[in-house]
């Protein structure tokens, strides 16, 4: 069985509804994954923008959502409400939870990735950064899925 994840909000490489994003509500979508390989101890979610600031002359990638040791039995998020147990990082707004798409100039790119993983990362302190997730993940990543949305803000 292969890791896989899914929303109710959109489908892969289609555009993410409005209600998602900074133009509305900014609500985060459900979230829901199966196929987790055997050994799996926890999840990490990082959620971000590679096409920032322009798609066309992309110059960083815009983190929009971190978060981690998400326990080994959860299969779905519902609106961005962290389970017990599972840790927030910082996004690029310094904040914790979800910042949806809010993208400058034209139409961008929304990477959801989920990481399974053969262990819990523990506290990685309350600044956790994409960075630093990505750093305890090394070594630690049985398999990984992502799935992709787009969005673009209305003229």
């Amino acid at each position: 069985m292969t890791l896989t994840l899914t929303s109710s909000a959109f489908t892969h490489n289609e555009s993410i509804p409005r209600q998602y994003t900074c133009d509305d509500a900014d609500a985060a979508p459900s979230l829901e994954w199966s196929g987790a390989p055997v050994g799996t101890k926890s999840f990490a979610l990082i959620v971000d923008d590679p096409d920032a600031p322009d798609p066309k002359a992309p110059k960083m990638t815009y983190v929009h959502w971190v978060m981690y040791d998400l326990a080994a039995t959860t299969q779905r998020l519902d609106g961005g409400k962290t389970p017990a147990g599972a840790r927030d990082g910082l996004n690029d707004w310094k904040k914790t939870g979800y910042g949806g798409p809010c993208p400058p100039i034209g139409r961008h790119r929304y990477y959801f990735k989920l990481y399974a993983l053969d262990a819990m990362l523990g506290d990685l302190g309350r600044s956790a950064t994409k960075a630093d997730v990505e750093a305890a993940m090394r070594g630690h990543v049985l398999e990984k899925t992502e799935l992709m949305g787009t969005y673009e803000r209305s003229k």
